[in-house]
């Protein structure tokens, strides 16, 4: 997902658009006749809201894994420093590794914070050593690993 914050489209979308994305955030899979039900309308007009809300990129539905279930027993946020020069191709480079789940340029005290899933601290570690440190324009990292999930939304 490609994005700039603050460029906000919102106001492009009706309370039946804000439902329904309410509604698939609950629930993918949720049929389109139960969702116009709820809201009172037919599953005609939803299909249609769907399409027409996937067409414009305010929806994407996906399949979610747990990465638990999938072998993942580390899971780290980490902060990246970068030559400021190269902020942007560093981050290009991270975002190829497949390890990484996430991945923001931010201001403040990193220029770069990633989420990476890995199999476990050893992986981790090879991660850090071979993979991270090697990409040039990167000047330190710190790494956060995770303990325990308290919230997870997907919006």
């Amino acid at each position: 997902m490609e994005s700039v914050i603050g460029n906000n489209q919102s106001g492009r979308l009706d309370n039946i658009d804000q439902s329904i994305i309410e509604a698939m955030q609950k629930d993918g899979r949720e049929a389109f006749a139960q969702i116009a039900e709820k809201l009172n309308v037919s599953p005609g007009m939803i299909r249609q809201r769907y399409n027409r809300l996937v067409e414009l990129g305010y929806l994407k539905v996906v399949a979610v894994t747990n990465p638990l279930m999938m072998g993942i027993r580390t899971m780290a946020l980490i902060g990246i420093h970068t030559e400021g020069n190269k902020m942007l191709q560093v981050a290009e480079k991270i975002s190829e590794l497949e390890e990484v789940v996430y991945l923001v340029v931010v201001s403040g005290r990193y220029d770069i914070i990633c989420e990476v899933f890995c199999r476990d601290h050893e992986d981790l570690l090879k991660f850090l050593t071979e993979k991270l440190a090697k990409i040039e324009g990167i000047r330190e990292t710190e790494s956060f690993m995770h303990l325990k999930i308290v919230k997870e939304i997907y919006f």
